[in-house]
């Protein structure tokens, strides 16, 4: 998504120091840099950090800008973020909701509800300014600098170039105290979706442009509006275009979208008086609020071919972009971050080879065209390009107002769901009769309640055997890799809902988790030596 290059600083939170590598003789190496602090920068060096590899993250500016920009952000997302230790924080400052309704013109087709379903830590979104998530992940940052992790962010320090040397990467950095080289054994870009790096390096991003607009409009107001994702098709409100949305942010700030069309005067639209007249037409004419920030928008569905290029990894906006329906822009890129770490993390200690990392690119790219093809499915029902296609959306929704069936046709945006790796090279078997669907090989582990807390919460930061109703070792070590057991029986399961989740209709499993909290096989009981060859699989030895 590509937003007005305006950027004042909402958050100061690392401002300029000159450090002694700057005047050093020779440059320096680091074994891991990261371009960009933005949330998937820093959430990737949280993870390596607490892993217990130095990270130095790079960033051309001092913090964080003002601007909601994204805001939804989903339960996988949040789930990364609590096992990063932030997560709690989070759902405490943003809005919760789970219940959406979509309308057509100035009628209420229907509502859904994202979470129907009890038994989960987090909820299934919340609306969180985008600088307050950056802002809870670097706080957390600063807890683990307290600790003695080795994670380092340095404020306007801004790339100019960049070149492979084989064995690792040379970069030039620009500062208030002028130039500097340093060298890094892994770079990870995240420096967003005009990702200079990438443009360094000469690589391609492909996709489709579509020719839009869209208005942003943060409001500050005391409304009495319920807690809930209100989307129109053809909106009544004069000058809303073909679509608007309205959602709750935290601090009483509401999110406002108008589409705008292709071919519109920018200058003209972000002047006050007209971003007014249409929050106006939509509020009321005795609706009192203040403007926070304006913006408008145009997006992309692309991404590149590959994420990975030797010792550089792509990340977030710098790797893939989608349309901002469905909020699967940061909630993707967090994915991101959580499945690159680990990798990266046995790589480096000599665990897995590097191969490994070819993974990371095929997984990623995977879940970045399951968004893309949903943003793109939703853009084109949300903007019919055609007669025949307007005709058919607005058939769907008045079939939608009366007949369930017709519901799933709508789509104004279906919201971000995460990827599982179906089919792909570190997916493994699924021996496990009758079992639950959402938890096969490939998806990640869905929560229940466990003790007095969630079971997500007791995965380790390594692999995990999850065993239900069986015995087991304490652990299994293969290739340098230890997955230590989590024994689950009946006794622990009063809600029923790790048998729901995890045995659906078995009465003992075995899972193989990995890291990332994905599945990587489940059997009918133990089996040693398939645990084994699994765990040479999940790290690339076979």
């Amino acid at each position: 998504m590509n937003m007005e290059p305006r950027y004042r600083l909402a958050f100061q939170l690392y401002p300029y120091e000159k450090v002694p590598a700057q005047d050093a003789g020779a440059p320096i190496r680091h074994p891991i840099v990261i371009v960009g602090a933005g949330p998937i920068g820093v959430a990737t060096a949280l993870d390596l950090g607490q892993r217990g590899q130095p990270v130095l993250v790079l960033d051309d500016h001092e913090g964080i800008g003002e601007g909601s920009r994204a805001i939804c952000f989903s339960q996988r997302c949040l789930e990364i973020a609590d096992r990063l230790g932030c997560g709690e924080a989070m759902v405490e400052k943003g809005v919760v909701w789970n219940l959406g309704k979509v309308f057509h013109g100035p009628q209420k087709v229907f509502e859904f509800n994202l979470l129907p379903e009890e038994g989960h830590k987090n909820p299934a979104f919340i609306n969180l300014q985008q600088p307050y998530f950056e802002r809870f992940l670097v706080d957390q940052v600063r807890a683990e600098q307290a600790k003695g992790t080795p994670i380092e962010i340095r404020g306007r320090n801004r790339v100019t170039a960049i070149e492979d040397k084989g064995s690792h990467v040379l970069l030039s950095i620009e500062t208030p105290d002028g130039p500097y080289q340093i060298e890094a054994d892994w770079l990870i870009a995240c420096d967003g979706a005009r990702s200079p790096l990438r443009d360094m390096l000469g690589l391609g991003f492909d996709g489709r442009v579509f020719e839009d607009n869209f208005l942003i409009a943060d409001v500050k107001m005391t409304a009495d509006f319920p807690t809930e994702r209100w989307f129109w098709f053809e909106p009544p409100f004069k000058d809303a275009g073909q679509s608007a949305l309205l959602h709750k942010q935290p601090d009483d700030i509401w999110r406002i979208d108008f589409q705008l069309g292709w071919d519109i005067d920018r200058e003209r639209e972000l002047k006050e008086e007209n971003v007014r007249a249409r929050v106006d037409a939509m509020l009321g004419p005795d609706a009192r609020y203040e403007l926070e920030w304006t913006s408008i928008y145009t997006f992309q569905c692309r991404r590149m071919e590959r994420f990975r290029h030797g010792r550089v990894m792509f990340a977030g906006d710098a790797a893939h972009q989608v349309s901002p329906f469905g909020a699967r822009g940061a909630n993707s890129g967090m994915q991101d971050a959580e499945n690159l770490a680990w990798k990266l993390d046995l790589v480096i200690g000599g665990v897995a080879p590097e191969n490994l990392l070819d993974s990371y690119s095929e997984e990623r790219v995977y879940g970045a065209d399951e968004n893309i093809l949903n943003s793109t499915r939703a853009t084109d029902f949300i903007t019919p390009k055609s007669e025949m296609s307007t005709i058919f959306r607005n058939a769907v929704l008045t079939l939608a107002h009366d007949h369930a069936f017709a519901r799933p046709l709508v789509n104004s945006g279906r919201l971000s769901v995460p990827c599982t790796y179906d089919g792909l090279s570190l997916t493994g078997d699924d021996a496990l009769p009758g079992a639950p669907t959402r938890s096969r090989p490939g998806a990640p582990s869905p929560d229940t309640p466990y003790g007095n807390g969630f079971l997500l919460n007791a995965l380790g930061a390594d692999f995990t055997l999850l065993t239900v109703n069986t015995d087991a070792p304490e652990s299994v070590t293969e290739a340098g890799v230890t997955a230590t057991r989590l024994a689950l029986t009946t006794a622990d399961d009063p809600t029923g809902l790790i048998a729901d989740r995890y045995l659906g209709q078995a009465s003992v499993a075995v899972y193989l988790i990995r890291p990332d909290q994905h599945v990587v096989a489940r059997w009918p009981d133990f089996d040693e030596p398939a645990i084994r060859r699994a765990l040479r699989h999940a790290i690339g030895l076979e």
